[in-house]
């Protein structure tokens, strides 16, 4: 183990025994503010100790193994050799688990997020796959037992979507979609084409993690236009024959987002709050990760949603996720929402990457 490394865990060990001593201090049970942040801090420090701990006590035993083989004692030899063969590979084992606990977390992945599915280039095709990509997603909610809440949805009127909002509830579901964000490319024969053509279309996807405490975000009230509107279903036909859909625009930034879905303008105006602030958040990550990105490797693709990063081929059933090299030949099962196994590759891709780095550093 590097010293870093090693510096950093003794590190850790030594604020987790001074959390101890706060947590049952009667000034910090007065201070419930204060108490909850460090039984919060305790509940993430906890399992990485008691690994060290673990990962130290496997060092001890191989060391009093060693000793006992080296000793000459042929009666406790024999022994001592059976004891080392069954720590053998475990240190590496611990270390690497170690490495991966170390990591730099996302306070955003334990949340919920919001999906927004556009129609890109290629006409109707292309409204027509985000309607597919759309299903892909809810199917994938339906799996993982998150909740689905539309915000918006603009349908074609050839049965697709031009482009669609929704708030996926659930724990851990940015953690699974962050890296499904960028320009989704499909290659199919339409059903209009007569001459058998494959032809190739795109849809944007973003996700977007939620804002737990909107308030967090600065908002200024007059730098937001509210506009209400009455809600439209498909053909532009009106819904609702009260205002309740609300269409926030924030002025220095120019970000428009629109909520329809509910009756009550008081919850559309909420939830449109709500992914505002997540998109002014998003906007200010986006921004430090451009100076980052300049300096530091990229890890697994850019996050840029003009970023070319899977392709759905349909005459060879086949999906190829270009930032990792991962083809699949079951283009039917993915479009029905089994995409948990690329989530989990890319994870561990960008994983293996922040790993490396940490080493280098």
């Amino acid at each position: 183990m590097h010293d870093s490394m090693l510096k950093k865990l003794e590190q850790l060990q030594d604020r987790i025994k001074e959390i101890e001593t706060l947590l049952v201090d009667s000034e910090t049970v007065k201070d419930i503010e204060k108490y909850t942040l460090l039984n919060k801090e305790f509940s993430e420090l906890k399992p990485i100790v008691e690994k060290f701990e673990q990962y130290k006590a496997i060092l001890n035993s191989i060391s009093e193994a060693n000793e006992i083989i080296n000793s000459g004692d042929q009666d406790l030899k024999s022994l001592a050799e059976d004891e080392l063969k069954n720590y053998q590979d475990m240190p590496e084992r611990l270390e690497q688990e170690l490495k991966l606990m170390l990591l730099p977390k996302d306070s955003a992945d334990d949340g919920s997020a919001f999906l927004e599915i556009r129609a890109g280039a290629g006409g109707d095709e292309a409204s027509i796959f985000a309607g597919d990509l759309f299903r892909m997603y809810t199917r994938l909610s339906e799996r993982e037992n998150w909740n689905l809440e539309v915000i918006d949805i603009k349908p074609s009127e050839q049965g697709g979507l031009k482009e669609v909002v929704a708030k996926l509830v659930g724990k851990s579901v940015f953690k699974v979609l962050k890296f499904e964000s960028g320009v989704h490319r499909v290659q199919r024969v339409p059903e209009t084409e007569s001459q058998g053509r494959v032809h190739t279309s795109t849809c944007t996807v973003a996700i977007l993690p939620e804002i737990e405490e909107v308030q967090d975000i600065n908002i200024d009230k007059n730098d937001l236009r509210v506009d209400t509107f009455r809600a439209s279903g498909a053909g532009g036909q009106h819904v609702n024959k009260t205002d309740s859909a609300v269409r926030l625009t924030h002025i220095s930034s120019g970000i428009v987002v629109e909520c329809q879905d509910g009756r009550s303008q008081h919850k559309n105006k909420e939830k449109a709050l709500s992914l505002l602030a997540a998109k002014l958040k998003q906007q200010e990550i986006d921004n430090q990760q451009e100076s980052i990105a300049s300096e530091r490797k990229i890890l697994v693709g850019t996050g840029d949603r003009s970023e070319k990063i899977r392709t759905y081929n349909f005459p060879q059933g086949r999906m190829t996720d270009h930032r990792i090299k991962l083809t699949q030949h079951n283009l039917d099962q993915i479009m029905d929402g089994d995409i948990k196994t690329i989530c989990d590759a890319l994870l561990a891709e960008n994983q293996l990457a922040m790993l490396s780095q940490l080493e280098s550093e």
